[in-house]
């Protein structure tokens, strides 16, 4: 199994096989006169058949672990999740077999197994989108185990990395340009989202959103619409024209009725918040614990099993139980503590490393907050709430999009499970107050907390990610020429006559900063000779002296460098600002950018 993992970069395919497609392919494609914009429409179309085929094999895998675990489990224990009994206590056992049979993936594919979602963003965002081919099947195969067997994870993350995956492996196969490649991997990520829940326009505007970080170009845009569209027809081909849930048409009863939307939009977007930052803490916690890596998923599936015992609700992606809130079933009390115990299984679940997705949680989350909203409207102001379904919907896709920040993928996600424009204005209302909210209480959304916590920014590009990675420290030179203060302008004319550098802090009797002097500043008086002995240096320099300190970044220490215009930038003591221990150049930080740059291609490659 080790092996082979080693040897599927471009899949199944012989090394003359691929060879020949390289070459023969584009050369036919070429004497056709086929444009490049039509070649990636050809290939955005592949992909997006392969993502289809991708969501039904790995639905069908969930199917079949359900079936052989839970199913087989719940006739061989007489379990009954319906009514209270002893035999309940037995379902701990479900996910605590997630967590058994990940050993042999902890053993042998430890790094797929921590290639999340957020890993994946910045994967495509700020490393060349090469996707391991491999990870198709461990990543695949390791998150149906895990909601197939009870974690409470969701699939769409997954499969968006299955679809992500099947468009790197294509645009490797035909190497095309980062950006086309980038473009591939969205198109799959489209098809797999859009195949998942029935929703092509929603996986377009996931792809966007999400992966690509809202960037429209129409080029891009068509070529993912091709993908979302024909990985759909693929999966109702195979699957029916069934939505991943089925969502009851509802109706705005009132134009009044908006208020009570509009609270909902700003609960959930607090929900959200707190849901994201409960989430690390638990996961910082799990990581902290001291136990080892292949025993912790089995603690974790038991303390998720645990939950299962008394809200069995919360195994596997809920959707059966989330299209029964949105129907209007379930108490209040009993939606209420689901929002907590959903939540806290989740967190367990990918915490303890159950591999799985964060989307279904969300909906999960979102539709009993809704439901249990709604409940609340009904004691608080009988007969004027007609029905609690569609504040479980509208929920579900606020919580949503407040926890992804991607309200236009729930708002059109939720219009294409509905096919209705009756809830069309809460929907959109409670999504955009919701998100805002989220926005302005925490600046990253579930999906972008570890790359901040690792000071990536998505939105900033390679570049400065890379920059920002680097400290001042690391590249400074220490103890760099300096000169004091009061060195006159003759003895400064001698001193720079046999060095090379061009700039020189200046320091006081006690070695503090005081000053920086270049040469550019010597050159205004050189012809003044009455003056060499008068005048001392400190009076020519810049007394403002612009520094850095040793843990200041390079994305940092180049903006400063910028600002000013200047070469060298003094670096100062971080406790005592004036004493002086080195000095940073323009040329430095460019170097220091481009070894780190060499040093990030190579751990790619040997990702592959």
């Amino acid at each position: 199994m080790h092996t082979t993992s080693r040897i599927m970069p471009h899949s199944v395919l012989t090394s003359e096989a691929i060879d020949w497609i390289r070459e023969r392919v584009p050369a036919f494609l070429s004497r056709l006169g086929i444009s490049e914009h039509t070649f990636m429409a050809l290939l955005a179309l592949g992909v997006g058949v392969m993502s289809g085929l991708g969501n039904f094999i790995f639905r069908k895998t969930i199917d079949l672990i359900h079936l052989l675990v839970i199913e087989q489990g719940v006739r061989f224990f007489h379990i009954s999740f319906e009514q209270w009994s002893a035999a309940r206590f037995w379902s701990v056992l479900f996910p605590v077999t997630a967590g058994v049979l990940m050993i042999p993936f902890g053993l042998f594919f430890a790094k797929d197994l921590r290639f999340g979602f957020s890993h994946f963003l910045e994967r495509v965002n700020l490393r060349g989108a090469k996707i391991p081919g491999r990870t198709i099947v461990t990543r695949g195969l390791a998150s149906a185990i895990t909601l197939g067997a009870g974690g409470s994870a969701g699939q769409e993350g997954p499969i968006a990395q299955i679809g992500g995956a099947i468009g790197s492996q294509v645009g490797q196969l035909f190497k095309v340009s980062g950006e086309r490649l980038k473009l591939l991997v969205a198109c799959g990520v489209a098809g797999g989202i859009a195949a998942t829940f029935n929703a092509p326009i929603a996986g377009v505007f996931f792809a966007h959103e999400i992966v690509l970080l809202s960037s429209f170009e129409l080029t891009s845009f068509t070529s993912i619409v091709i993908s979302s569209g024909i990985a759909t027809v693929v999966s109702r081909a195979l699957l029916g024209n069934m939505p991943a849930l089925r969502a009851p048409v509802h109706m705005l009863a009132h134009p009044w009725e908006l208020a009570f939307y509009l609270v909902l939009g700003m609960l959930v977007g607090v929900l959200a918040v707190g849901f994201t930052t409960a989430h690390y803490r638990i996961v910082d916690r799990l990581a902290a614990l001291k136990v080892h890596r292949l025993v912790k998923p089995i603690v974790g599936g038991a303390l998720v099993g645990i939950i299962g015992i008394f809200f069995p609700q919360v195994f596997g992606n809920g959707y059966e139980f989330i299209e029964n809130v949105l129907l209007g079933e379930g108490v209040l009390l009993l939606l209420g503590c689901l929002v907590l115990a959903k939540a806290l299984a989740t967190s367990l679940t990918l915490g303890s490393g159950l591999p799985g997705g964060m989307f279904a949680p969300s909906l999960f989350i979102g539709a009993v907050t809704g439901g249990a909203y709604g409940k609340a409207l009904q004691i608080l102001f009988p007969g004027t709430v007609p029905a609690t379904g569609p504040y479980a919907l509208v929920g579900m896709g606020a919580f949503l999009a407040a926890a992804t920040h991607a309200p236009m993928t729930a708002i059109f996600l939720l219009f294409e499970m509905t096919g209705s424009y009756d809830l069309i204005i809460p929907i959109m209302l409670c999504c955009v107050v919701g998100t805002a909210i989220s926005r302005h209480l925490k600046k990253d959304s579930l999906d972008t907390v570890e790359l901040s916590r690792a000071g990536i920014n998505l939105e900033a590009g390679k570049e400065r990610n890379i920059m920002k990675s680097l400290r001042v420290g690391d590249v400074m030179t220490r103890d760099p020429e300096s000169i004091p203060e009061n060195m006159t302008l003759r003895q400064f004319n001698q001193f720079i006559a046999s060095t090379k550098h061009t700039n020189f802090p200046l320091i006081n009797r006690n070695g503090g900063l005081t000053g920086i002097i270049s040469v550019q500043d010597f050159l205004g008086v050189v012809f003044e000779g009455d003056l060499f002995d008068l005048v001392v240096v400190k009076e020519l320099a810049t007394l403002d002296v612009v520094t850095v300190s040793t843990g200041d970044n390079l994305d940092q220490a180049m903006r400063k460098i910028g600002y000013r215009n200047i070469e060298q930038l003094p670096v100062v003591d971080e406790r005592n600002g004036r004493k002086l221990i080195g000095i940073v150049s323009r040329r430095d930080m460019v170097s220091a950018y481009n070894r780190a740059l060499m040093v990030r291609s190579m751990e790619d490659d040997d990702d592959e």
